[in-house]
């Protein structure tokens, strides 16, 4: 639904300038760990299932960052910074909206870094069923979390088409039962939509 994460962050550690290496060393095992399966938790598993406060995890990201002036990152408003440059993915707004009209079902599932940041006014228009992870104590890819969002759709987990740009988070889905799409980009994601639905999305 919303642009690149990497684009968002590479624009925030610039405008806040943040030692870029510094970032990495702290984030590359945070976000293996979150996904890696059956090794130690980082942070990212308690702000994702909502065990921490943004405020706590912004404290403990911001401690570990330095600026390339050598001072230390402020910590209050590190999450909204952090995404502030992230933008709605129109085409793939323009997506959603087709499966719609379309006569099928239409889901959010997302794991939160934040409180804020939702375009929740659109979630009227745009799905049947929204699942955030920080709201209901789980996270991709947990199983229990792909089995919620099949049932608030009211459909088995195989009638259901899971897209995600993260690999782990189909593969997961998959095995919950449900079909997974690996999104690239809007045109991959449409056609195999198309094909799989029997639909044409325009």
């Amino acid at each position: 639904m919303t642009s690149p994460i990497l684009h968002s962050v590479s624009a925030w550690l610039e405008a806040d300038q943040i030692d870029r290496d510094s970032y990495t060393a702290v984030m590359r095992p945070w976000v293996s760990q979150a996904y890696a399966g059956g090794g130690p938790e980082s942070p990212i598993h308690a702000l994702e299932r909502g065990e921490c406060s943004d405020e706590q995890f912004e404290q403990q990201l911001a401690g570990q960052l330095v600026r390339l002036d050598g001072q230390p990152v402020p910590a209050a408003g590190l999450l909204g910074r952090m995404f502030a440059a992230s933008a709605l993915d129109q085409p793939m707004l323009g997506l959603i909206g087709a499966v719609r009209r379309a006569g099928l079902r239409t889901g959010l599932l997302s794991n939160s870094w934040g409180r804020g940041g939702y375009p929740r006014e659109l979630f009227g228009d745009l799905f049947d069923a929204v699942v955030i992870s920080s709201e209901v104590g789980m996270r991709k890819p947990e199983p229990g979390i792909f089995e919620l969002a099949a049932r608030l759709l009211e459909l088995a987990p195989a009638e259901c088409v899971f897209i995600d740009d993260v690999e782990a988070n189909v593969v997961a889905a998959e095995a919950a039962g449900l079909v997974g799409v690996h999104h690239h980009d809007h045109a991959q994601t449409a056609s195999q939509l198309s094909d799989l639905l029997g639909v044409t999305l325009t």
